[in-house]
């Protein structure tokens, strides 16, 4: 790997881990106080499973964004980056509506767009690089238990 590349993937890498700190911010402080207080499905996973999925999906977040970055010469490079920010900002907004401002409503909301953002971001990535789409889609599947688990946050806590 010359020295270019493995500064873009550290580069991507610490992007993607970046915003899940961000969302982390307002993330900690709600998990001790005002989570707890919630109602649950019984499919709740427990609470310490959740930082290292995500710290997993962000890396492999980041591996996507340098295979596509690599490819900058493609002439679908810049839909496919414009949807990748998209999502990235979509998801840290989910922790600011759902944590930050304990809402499970406005989060209900945020991760339908952000699912919606997060296909675009694959479709997208799948015509430049195969392996970039395909490492996001362990970030789809996730994200639909999520949305499923916040749909049903809401449902619980009207």
């Amino acid at each position: 790997m010359k020295i270019n590349d493995a500064l873009k993937l550290a580069a991507s890498v610490l992007l993607c881990q970046l915003v899940g700190f961000i969302g982390s911010l307002f993330t900690t402080p709600a998990i001790p106080t005002w989570y707890p207080t919630l109602n649950k499905p019984f499919f709740t996973p427990p609470d310490w499973i959740f930082g290292p999925v995500w710290i997993t999906l962000y890396l492999l977040m980041g591996i996507s964004l340098f295979l596509i970055w690599r490819r900058s010469d493609h002439p679908q490079f810049k839909p496919a980056l414009f949807f990748f920010f998209v999502q990235l900002m979509l998801n840290v907004f989910w922790s600011a509506a759902f944590f930050g401002l304990r809402s499970p409503l406005l989060g209900l909301i945020d991760i339908i767009l952000l699912w919606v953002a997060i296909l675009f971001t694959i479709l997208n990535f799948f015509k430049i690089s195969k392996s970039a789409g395909t490492l996001l889609i362990p970030y789809l599947v996730w994200l639909s238990f999520a949305a499923l688990l916040n749909f049903s946050l809401w449902i619980l806590n009207r």
